[in-house]
């Protein structure tokens, strides 16, 4: 009997201290903060109020940069989807990654390091949900659920772990949000801490809006850009590629005679009904034959925002429905939510949709991201930040050590008024590659200062050009010819060298030295 009860007693004590080191073992895990990247497809500034949009009011994204920090000068490397993705996780230019453009032909090297690699090792759940178009499956994640390819818009397939396919009926943006949230209450290790990427479609091309949305403007007018009907004088490059909106689809992009489409006929029968009857009313109202070419280009204009903006309307909501869950879990307490996508776009600047060139719509991206109890509200950062600082920053929030062949740098430092920066970038390096698949855009290469910006565009010939951004911010006039610039020129071109030696891109040196 003795024997018994001492046994029992001692099974007792043992499970007790086991709950207990698990308990421990729970707090410490808890006590490391967890990330969440809501990570956008093509989402451009002049779509965010809280970066001065004149078109829509983003008040969840605006929350973000409210209770935390707004980042004002945030550029890409590549603007372009898949390479900005690996950018992301690589912590590297695309030259080093391997992931140069969105073609099947290149691929990002999976045996390099990658932030979600280190996130697992120090004890971080890891997970990716929704877009995430990269041409391998994802690796270094726990846990993941992607869109295959662009994805679609309405009643999307996803691709799962075991590389079964699974049909979800809805709308995209809240599928993935709803998976994210299904993600973070019921599929995680709640022991762990977790670093989760919600990757968003929203808001790319064919802008195909929720159909709560579909009259969301009311028919008002959206602003045309001074620059709509540029004639590309002094800008040869930018004259010859295939991005401008007089050419959008009819059917595909501007859902006129859209009925027959594979991604209409995809839609269950309420979809299509409210569909059919909002574009159909609008579409009885246009009459090409009796409008100019102009008057079809600003009408275009006019139904590429409608949708575009409307597609923006539902990504909002559901980063709300993020901050929403966070809040009421309590788990916005110990949670780090950064808000950026792939790279910026254009609302018809220069008469194009679309992204890829170095100048500034398609060169800058959105960063905001609020750390409870580090970072102040409403900090506003000027300094210049680049994507490759995307995956040192989160390592960093983590409390891990970058890899040494990451080439970006975190930025909390920016974030802390206390604590002076003083050795940060006063530049940045920028290379695109995809020629002359989708676009036509020639592959070029450059440097961007705090004023000044100095592109190589090379392929079928070498051509510079050179724009003031403090006298040209539109990037209008081109002055590369202009004799009294010799000496800025000169000097651009030697720090644009350096940047490419510190970046180690050895084939775009000796494009350089062919174009000079």
């Amino acid at each position: 009997m003795f024997y018994q009860k001492y046994h029992k007693m001692r099974q007792f004590i043992y499970f007790f201290f086991v709950l207990l080191h698990a308990e421990l073992i729970a707090q410490v895990a808890n006590n490391k903060p967890n990330i969440i990247m809501i990570f956008s497809d093509d989402h451009a500034l002049q779509a965010i109020s809280a970066y001065g949009s004149p078109h829509i009011q983003t008040p969840n994204i605006d929350r973000i940069a409210s209770e935390g920090a707004i980042f004002k000068n945030t550029f890409v490397t590549n603007s372009i989807c898949a390479p900005s993705r690996a950018v992301l996780l690589t912590g590297k230019y695309n030259h080093l990654n391997g992931q140069y453009d969105n073609r099947n032909e290149t691929r990002i090297n999976t045996g390099q390091d990658m932030y979600p690699k280190h996130m697992q090792k120090h004890g971080y759940q890891t997970a990716w949900i929704g877009k995430w178009h990269i041409n391998n499956h994802p690796q270094f994640f726990d846990f993941w659920k992607i869109l295959p390819g662009q994805g679609l818009y309405y009643n999307p397939d996803f691709i799962q772990m075991d590389s079964s396919r699974v049909r979800i009926d809805g709308y995209t943006t809240d599928i993935i949000t709803e998976e994210a949230i299904n993600w973070l209450d019921q599929g995680r290790d709640k022991s762990k801490p977790f670093s989760l990427v919600i990757g968003h479609k929203a808001p790319h091309r064919e802008w195909q809006p929720d159909t709560k949305d579909l009259n969301a403007f009311g028919g008002k007018p959206f602003a045309v850009p001074d620059n709509f009907f540029d004639d590309y004088n002094g800008r040869n490059a930018a004259a010859h590629q295939d991005m401008e909106i007089k050419n959008l689809r009819w059917d595909w992009d501007s859902k006129v005679n859209s009925k027959d489409l594979p991604y209409v006929k995809r839609m269950t029968p309420v979809q299509r009904q409210a569909w059919n009857e909002y574009y159909d009313a609008e579409n009885a109202k246009l009459d090409t034959s009796r409008m100019t070419s102009k008057e079809i280009a600003l009408w275009k204009y006019q139904r590429y925002m409608h949708d575009y903006m409307a597609c923006i309307l539902s990504l909002d909501r559901n980063i709300g429905k993020v901050l929403d869950y966070l809040a009421k879990t309590g788990l916005d307490k110990n949670t780090i939510v950064i808000y950026s996508s792939d790279q910026g776009f254009y609302l018809g600047e220069h008469g194009w949709y679309d992204k890829r060139f170095m100048y500034e719509q398609s060169l800058c991206a959105p960063f905001v991201m609020k750390y409870p109890g580090v970072i102040p509200p409403k900090t506003v950062v000027e300094n210049m930040v680049v994507n490759i600082d995307f995956a040192p920053t989160i390592l960093d929030i983590a409390g891990i050590k970058a890899p040494s062949d990451m080439q970006g740098k975190s930025v909390l430092p920016l974030t802390q008024k206390a604590r002076k920066v003083n050795d940060w970038r006063k530049s940045m390096y920028y290379h695109y590659y995809e020629y002359p698949d989708s676009h036509k855009v020639l592959p070029h290469l450059g440097i961007r200062t705090d004023r000044y910006k100095l592109t190589l565009f090379y392929g079928k010939e070498y051509v510079w050009e050179l724009y003031d951004l403090m006298k040209d911010p539109n990037e209008m006039q081109n002055i590369i010819d202009k004799p009294a610039n010799k000496k800025l020129i000169r000097n651009l071109k030697k720090d644009l060298k350096s940047l490419m030696v510190q970046y180690k891109d050895k084939a775009g040196l000796a494009i350089l030295s062919k174009g000079s």
